[in-house]
């Protein structure tokens, strides 16, 4: 295997992950209730295509296809962080508890909001990042008192402690969907289940700043992760203040995987599944493992998405349920065979 990794470029792994997504965006453009032929796909992109292809196209189409990359990128990132801080393979947004976090937090908004006049404007549609983003800080902030133990955080009392918060915060959100009107009721079920329900232009614009930033300073921090999961020794002994760094790249983390299920929804195991498969394919080294697991995930929630539009049509499968059908038994087989 080491042999291998040391055949095939970077470049190659990230220039077909690069072709395999734009191939994925061409598809997924023409899959649906509605079908679209390719040739109007192209003609519609060069400003030939009728009004009717422009509609599905641009209008409702695209901006999902975008949100759907934008999502699988920075949650696939997020799950890159937190098992780099935890040296813990298993540890994911969605089964720590942090999604559940911000979900709770986006439906009690939900909750508050419903029939007022902001509903969906782009005020509430910005303040949806913000909100999930404290959310995700609180279940973070508890997960890491409560796996604190004699100066560090244990790996396995983490994912434990995690796995309590994440059904803490699931329970507080069951009671407030239980206690809304049947619509909103129904729209939050929807988005809990991991659909990208988010899927307008304003959604995207709402969503980019957030990865546009983090993004490029956890590539920035590479280095830094790569010495968190070689343990504190290490760490310490080129200089690094590990705690200080450690929160600050769980704060990175969060915020991603706010940003992530405010428009997203409660998508599990992509920050799990992602960076596992990108170490398999480059190595140890952050510098390739978080532009990788960018790719593979952008990919995966990409497919998962086409596939659960298509499936059952006009009916469409949550993403989340499609990627759980896949992530499940990864994560066994991770807890099973894995060290």
């Amino acid at each position: 295997m080491q042999i291998l990794k040391k055949k095939i470029p970077f470049t190659l792994y990230i220039s077909s992950l690069v072709v395999l997504i734009l191939v994925m965006i061409f598809i997924s453009i023409n899959a649906g209730y509605i079908e679209v032929p390719f040739q109007n796909v192209l003609k519609t992109f060069i400003g030939q295509g009728t009004d009717s292809d422009e509609l599905t196209i641009v209008n409702f189409r695209l901006p999902r296809i975008i949100m759907a990359i934008l999502v699988g990128a920075g949650i696939s990132v997020s799950g890159a962080i937190l098992q780099s801080i935890s040296r813990n393979p298993l540890a994911d947004p969605g089964i720590l508890g942090i999604n559940s976090g911000a979900g709770f937090m986006v439906v009690f908004y939900m909750f508050f909001i419903q029939g007022n006049v902001f509903y969906q404007s782009w005020v509430s549609v910005f303040l949806m990042p913000l909100i999930a983003l404290f959310g995700a800080f609180s279940a973070a902030l508890i997960i890491y008192l409560l796996a604190w133990k004699k100066g560090t955080i244990k790996p396995t009392r983490m994912i434990l402690v995690g796995i309590g918060v994440n059904a803490a915060f699931s329970a507080g959100l069951t009671i407030f969907q239980l206690k809304m009107e049947p619509a909103d009721f129904t729209k939050a079920l929807i988005w809990i289940s991991g659909t990208i329900w988010g899927s307008t232009w304003t959604y995207v614009w709402a969503i980019i700043p957030w990865l546009m930033i983090l993004i490029p300073f956890v590539i920035y921090k590479s280095r830094t992760l790569d010495l968190l999961t070689l343990g504190e020794v290490p760490s310490i002994a080129v200089g690094i203040s590990v705690e200080k760094e450690r929160r600050l790249l769980l704060f990175v983390s969060v915020a991603l995987a706010g940003a992530c299920v405010a428009v997203g929804g409660g998508i599990t195991f992509v920050g799990l599944i992602a960076p596992h498969m990108a170490r398999k394919l480059v190595g140890a080294s952050h510098r390739r493992i978080i532009p990788i697991s960018l790719c593979l995930g952008a990919l995966l929630v990409l497919v998962a998405d086409t596939i659960g539009r298509v499936l059952l049509a006009p009916v469409e499968l949550p993403v989340g349920i499609v990627i759980s059908v896949i992530g499940a038994p990864y994560f066994i087989y991770l807890l099973l065979f894995k060290q």
